[in-house]
């Protein structure tokens, strides 16, 4: 078998643009991969027409070898768009290689080790105006907390804390402990509530604010500074009782080697759509249990991404619980055939082959490229905050 084309299709979901990736074949199979990436969709679909010569003519079942070409060959190694690029490509590869021999992706990667896979809900929802008003809006955040508990869940993350200066006071920190202190009176104690810091702190920062939040007992606290800031994370992990998670924003098992052996966080959270692909993030699993850090892939993305997601959680021992999206744009399961469902928290893995899912062409039309809503984040003196 021999790739013949490889293209891409733009959905928009208002946050994000989705980015599709349909790898071609001479044998008439078609595989589906995702490459979304936030504000860099440009970027990205034209890093995928890059690569195309490269690989075209190759065997998609080689996935390996096409990794390495497409890493290597090029010369410069590939940053985030890059790397969203390639893990769209190697994504849809894996999902050929699966329907070439009737079989979900899964049993390629080494085979089912869990029977059903739990969730948890984004109270951000994928809109930007709920990531921007709901911090400053307690009953709003309450409402969608017991909203998805209602539904199932059992696990939730929350963005409680503001834009925030490298040190700042009593004021945020108050914020932070009321807003947090509220949704966890309205789920109870047997909710797991996760915080997602966004980077927004310096290390400083973040510690304060895991003072404050620490007696609610989040599940893990969430990029609490920036990643390239290591020496930090360490500083962060060592100082406070809540267990840290990064790595969103990271790319191949290089970029996570110095976090696992510095010892600076518990769980880390390769993106399947960023990290490299299926294949790169079992690595990066893999390396990761050596050190007994657990894996929860970061997913903010479209259908595809969470079908690939779900393939990876059914044969990673140390995976630990999944985000995903539910309520970004109302016709989501529009644009693929056979959508994941969750049920009561949980997703059933599929049998069927590949990664279980189609891409409906003429319903992803419906909703073709805009310019994402721009994140633009200032703090109250008018200077730059991240979002």
């Amino acid at each position: 078998m021999k790739i013949t084309d490889i293209k891409t299709i733009v959905v928009n979901a208002q946050l994000r643009n989705w980015v599709f990736v349909k790898v071609e074949t001479d044998e008439g199979i078609v595989g589906w991969g995702e490459a979304s990436l936030e504000w860099k969709t440009r970027g990205v679909v034209g890093c995928v027409e890059d690569l195309k010569p490269f690989i075209v003519g190759l065997d998609p079942t080689n996935i390996e070898h096409l990794y390495q070409v497409m890493q290597r060959h090029p010369f410069f190694r590939a940053g985030a768009v890059g790397y969203s690029a390639i893990s769209g490509i190697e994504m849809a590869c894996w999902d050929i290689y699966g329907k070439s021999l009737n079989l979900p992706v899964y049993k390629l990667l080494g085979g089912k080790v869990r029977e059903k896979i739990r969730m948890y809900d984004h109270l951000g929802g994928g809109e930007m105006n709920s990531l921007y008003n709901s911090i400053s809006d307690v009953e709003n955040m309450v409402e969608k907390a017991v909203r998805s508990v209602e539904e199932g869940y059992t696990a939730v993350k929350v963005l409680v804390v503001p834009r925030t200066y490298m040190l700042e006071g009593h004021k945020v920190l108050k914020h932070a402990e009321t807003l947090m202190g509220a949704i966890r009176e309205a789920v109870g104690g047997e909710i797991d509530i996760m915080v997602d810091l966004h980077g927004r702190t310096t290390p400083e920062m973040a510690i304060q604010y895991a003072k404050v939040l620490a007696p609610f007992n989040p599940f893990f606290f969430e990029e609490p500074c920036l990643p390239e800031n290591v020496e930090g994370m360490v500083k962060v992990s060592n100082s406070i009782d809540i267990p840290v998670a990064t790595g969103e924003r990271l790319v191949t098992r290089f970029q996570f080697r110095e976090l696992l052996e510095k010892g600076a966080c518990a769980v880390i959270q390769p993106d399947l759509c960023h990290c490299g692909g299926l294949w790169e993030a079992r690595k990066i699993a893999a390396m990761a249990e050596t050190y007994y850090v657990s894996v929860a892939p970061h997913n903010p993305l479209g259908p595809l991404a969470t079908a690939a997601a779900i393939q990876f959680a059914t044969c990673t021992p140390n995976w630990l619980i999944q985000e995903s999206f539910r309520s970004d744009v109302p016709w989501r399961n529009d644009v693929v055939t056979n959508p994941i469902i969750v049920e009561n928290g949980y997703v059933t893995p599929s049998e069927r082959p590949g990664l279980g899912v189609e891409v409906n062409e003429k319903e992803a039309a419906k909703h073709p490229f805009q310019q994402e809503v721009l994140a633009r984040y200032w703090h109250e003196d008018g200077s730059v905050a991240d979002w």
